[in-house]
Formats: structure tokens, sequence, C-alpha cells
């Protein structure tokens, strides 16, 4: 019997755990309350600020408590073209501008939204990373409202769900290439354990199902079924097709529909 692979090894933890000590904490909405489901309640923008290991900057915006005589923070992400300064109105009487938090239903349609709630008062859930965003396409009868995900899948979600107007700040971060392996270290330093990946191939047959043989190929099928073991479940895990995409797009799309 061979080692544990890799991928058995990062199921625990251990070494694999993602590195959170200096991070600044969860960029959530504030809680769902009476003031935002009846009226609107106004925040301020204190600060804008990096947290390591995610793409996108966050920005900390000061509430007033509805309830006692204090303030509120919320750690927000922060949307393309948010300043130090700006005024967030959260509610359902809230107008229609950046950074504004607002449920889905007093949006209208084509609206570019991001952070937005997958349940009711959830605090967001879609659309998070730098640079995406989630549309509105349609409101629907029974108190639903249909969205495109960054992916391009629609789903179908509670028109109470909120959601922030604009686009998450930190776009085209990907568009400058890392250049030498210095960056990409210090990247995933910031993140977790998961770099430099070694390819299963390069490895001797004791350490990965692909490993040995006097060139390095795999040897056998890349595929492998769904309820493998889990030091087989290695490659392309439960394929329902292999190989390039050959043929016009609608064709394609019409395949794998069908699938």
């Amino acid at each position: 019997m061979g080692r544990v692979i890799r991928s058995q090894r990062k199921g625990a933890g251990g070494i694999f755990k993602s590195h959170t000590a200096k991070r600044k904490g969860k960029a959530k909405f504030r809680p769902y309350d009476y003031s935002e489901k009846c009226g609107y309640t106004k925040g301020i923008v204190k600060q804008i600020l990096h947290d390591p290991g995610r793409g996108a900057p966050l920005a900390i915006v000061q509430f007033k408590n509805m309830y006692k005589y204090k303030k509120l923070s919320s750690t927000f992400l922060a949307t393309e073209g948010m300043y130090t300064g700006q005024y967030i109105y959260c509610g359902k009487q809230a107008r229609l501008m950046i950074g504004n938090v607002i449920p889905l239903h007093s949006v209208p349609e084509g609206t570019i939204c991001c952070n937005v709630e997958a349940k009711q008062g959830d605090r967001g859930k879609f659309g998070r990373t730098s640079g995406n965003h989630v549309t509105v396409i349609n409101q629907l009868k029974n108190g639903k409202t249909r969205i495109r995900l960054p992916s391009g899948s629609k789903k179908i979600v509670s028109s109470h769900c909120r959601g922030m107007i604009g686009i998450v700040a930190g776009g085209n971060r990907i568009d400058k290439p890392l250049l030498k392996a210095g960056r990409a270290f210090f990247k995933y330093k910031a993140k977790r354990n998961c770099w430099p990946i070694v390819r299963g191939v390069a490895m001797n047959p004791v350490d990965h199902p692909h490993g040995g043989g006097n060139h390095q190929h795999i040897g056998h099928s890349s595929t492998v079924r769904r309820d493998a073991p889990p030091g087989r479940k290695v490659g392309l895990i439960g394929a329902r097709r292999t190989g390039r995409l050959r043929g016009g797009k609608k064709k394609n799309e019409i395949k794998i529909n069908e699938l």
C-alpha cells in the first residue's frame, strides 16, 4: 500500500489550514433589523483597508446603534468608487447609489450588485471577490428575484435578500502577471499552504497514483469513479465527458445540457 497522498492530508487540516492570524475579520452587512426593514439607516465610511489573503479591499462603516447610545462598526466589502467619508444608506427606502445596501425587491432589473444574500439576513454570500458582481435579471410574482451569478449561472432568491449596489473593488487584479516565483510565494503565504503544486506524474509510485514509469505519463485513464477510495481519487473525478470542446458554442451547450 502506498503513502497517504496529498489530497488525503489536506482534508484533515494540519499544515494546510488557512493563515488567518492577521486578517481583519468577516466582511458582512450589518444585522438585519427594523430600521432596514421599514426605512433606512445611515453610516459613514471611516476607513478603507487591505485584508491579507483577500483580493478585495474592506471598508469600515460606522453606524449609530438604534437601541443604545453608542456606535456600531461593520466591516463591508468595498465597492468600486467608495471613499472615506462617504455616507452609506442601508434599508428599503435607501436610494440606488454606489455602496448602498438595498433589498432586491427595491432594485430595478439589470442593476449590478455585489455581496448578495442567499437567504434573508445571512449578511452576504454571492459576488464577493474582487471585480465580481451579481446582475438582477427580473422580479418574479411570488416574492422571488432571479439573479445572474458571476459564473453565469442563474439563481432564484427571496426578494427580501439584500445586495450592495456596484461591483467589488480590486477588479483587473489578475491582469498583471506575477512574473516570478517570489511573488507567488508571498501571495500564497498570506492565504494557505497550497503552492507550489507538484504534479502527480513527477512523483514516485508510492506518493501518487500517477507516479512512476520511465517517462512522465499517467499510464492509465485519468478519469476516476465518484466513489473511489480517497487514496485513488485523483484526476478527472466523475467526468461526464473528456477532451477539448469541438464545434460551435451553441452546439456544445446543447450537448452539455443533454448530459
